[in-house]
């Protein structure tokens, strides 16, 4: 099964500490939330890398997302890993297993982002098996 849409995303830059200096390595919270055949809201947290090359960078990152799927009420986790190569970028989203809860139990998947003119859209691909 396949779910479009579109979402709007909050990112806050944590304070700088002795484990992440806030240039070289970063943290972020994240706020989401999605429209379409999604209606979720999701909070999570990333870690950010960013290299002395202009366009070279990465991040991993949990985020919590709660809300309806196809109609099925639940939540689920995604795990990102996301790399930019001199400004190319590769980023997989996948759905942690067993994570999905309620209605959501069995769901795997991945999802791809994609942003346009600044506005954030998604393609969720997922599958649902009986527990």
């Amino acid at each position: 099964m396949i779910a479009k849409g579109d979402f709007e995303v909050k990112l806050a830059p944590q304070p700088a500490d002795a484990y992440a200096d806030g240039k070289t390595l970063g943290r972020m919270t994240l706020d989401k939330q999605f429209q379409g055949d999604l209606q979720a809201t999701s909070k999570g947290q990333m870690l950010t890398g960013m290299s002395a090359v202009k366009g070279s960078a990465g991040y991993v990152a949990m985020e919590q997302v709660s809300g309806s799927l196809g109609g099925r009420r639940g939540s689920f986790i995604l795990q990102h890993s996301g790399t930019m190569t001199r400004g190319q970028a590769s980023l997989v989203l996948t759905v942690v297993p067993d994570s999905g809860t309620d209605a959501l139990a069995g769901l795997t998947g991945q999802m791809k982002i994609d942003i346009v003119e600044g506005k954030h859209f998604y393609q969720f691909e997922y599958a649902l098996s009986i527990l």
